[in-house]
């Protein structure tokens, strides 16, 4: 909306930054932001300033409010993020289920759903769900993202050993049930990308690294994604790590993979599945063999002793289902990474923030596509208090 190409109109390209400048001003201090403030933030003439919110309220992004505090003068309206009317559809595939949550431009989730499905009906039953989002709210939907397991570089699938996709046009089939653009965004990205978005201050390097039935990785450089030239940055559950007659042998059809020793399935056995909840993986976590953790841990921690040392990285965070593990898992990880390496400096690992929505940060990527705008700290804080997923 916000983010078209004006790469032939300088004057609507000009027009389209200021109108980004004004409505981020307005997300970062809802219900305080005013008409002179963001003449006076942005430099532009009062009447310019007025133009612009004028448009905003316009395409319903954002309202009037109350009246601010006097300071002498006449009493300016403060500005408001439109909740009411556009949304942003999430879309979270797993290999059994698909988590579908509708977010407001204020970062709330207004409905969830979730849709189980097998190998075979995958397919039929994720289209089926969203021709059904479409005709619910037609006219309302803003941008679409999916967040899925595998590599993509935002139109297609590359590959997803998860899903079994190779070579996969989704966007370009759910923008045509749709209607409205459709990014597609790595899981373990959206997952960093949340973690970052979630804290008012990211410095330095992180690697994020999600564990559940696979295993992949993410960095941010102060709080920003640090992708790959080639969309591949992080894929790191198919490296060898184990050799020898202990190395297991992983479902990609090689012996001693990260994920082969490391992923909850190694870990917990095969009753492990990502669409389970947190009480369930946490009664498996209890009955897992102690064995199986600590192999787990090796394999992870001599991954994460090595691309620390590569990045330097400031921490490493653990995300997806393997926070269930809690202290069985997490501090065996540490004791592995803690030996002094030459030249090397230790690093702290820690489990990801539980308390963000799983929405947040394709829905934060999404928003930035459309908008150009981002969500506050605290906006994501005070939005993504987790639901339950629909039919738990």
């Amino acid at each position: 909306m916000l983010n078209s190409d004006d790469a032939l109109d300088t004057q609507a390209s000009v027009r389209r930054a200021n109108l980004r400048r004004a409505l981020q001003l307005v997300f970062r201090n809802p219900g305080s932001e005013t008409r002179a403030g963001i003449a006076r933030a942005t430099g532009l003439t009062a009447a310019t300033a007025s133009s612009l919110v004028a448009e905003l309220i316009d395409l319903r992004l954002i309202v009037d409010g109350e009246q601010a505090a006097s300071t002498g003068g006449k009493r300016a309206t403060t500005l408001s993020i439109e909740a009411e009317h556009h949304v942003i559809l999430v879309l979270v595939i797993r290999p059994t289920d698909a988590r579908i949550a509708l977010v407001a431009l204020d970062g709330a989730e207004v409905e969830t759903r979730r849709v189980a499905f097998s190998d075979e009906s995958r397919d039929r039953m994720l289209d089926d769900a969203v021709a059904d989002i479409a005709a619910e709210y037609s006219g309302r939907l803003l941008v679409a993202g999916v967040q899925l397991p595998g590599t993509t570089d935002g139109r297609r699938v590359f590959e997803s050993v998860q899903l079994g996709w190779t070579d996969v046009p989704l966007a370009e089939r759910f923008e045509a049930a749709l209607g409205i653009p459709v990014l597609l965004v790595n899981d373990v990205d959206a997952e960093a990308i949340a973690e970052a978005a979630r804290e008012d201050e990211s410095s330095g390097y992180r690697l994020f690294i999600h564990i559940g039935t696979g295993i992949g990785a993410a960095v941010t450089l102060d709080g920003e994604l640090a992708p790959g030239p080639r969309d591949r940055a992080g894929e790191i559950g198919h490296v060898q790590v184990e050799f020898g007659d202990g190395a297991r042998t992983c479902r990609c059809g090689r012996r001693g993979c990260l994920e082969s020793a490391s992923s909850m399935t190694a870990m917990l056995g095969d009753d492990f599945d990502d669409a389970m909840d947190d009480g369930a993986i946490t009664a498996l976590a209890a009955a897992a063999d102690g064995e199986h953790l600590a192999e787990g841990a090796r394999a992870l921690g001599r991954t994460v002793k090595l691309i620390a040392a590569v990045l330097d990285a400031a921490e490493v965070v653990i995300g997806g289902p393997a926070r269930a593990l809690g202290d069985r898992f997490l501090p065996l990880v540490q004791a592995e990474v803690d030996y002094t390496a030459t030249g090397t400096a230790n690093v702290p690992v820690r489990y990801a923030d539980s308390d963000a929505s799983i929405s947040t940060g394709v829905a934060q990527v999404a928003l930035s596509s459309a908008l150009g705008v981002r969500w506050s700290p605290a906006q994501l804080r005070a939005a993504s208090a987790p639901e339950p997923d629909a039919g738990d």
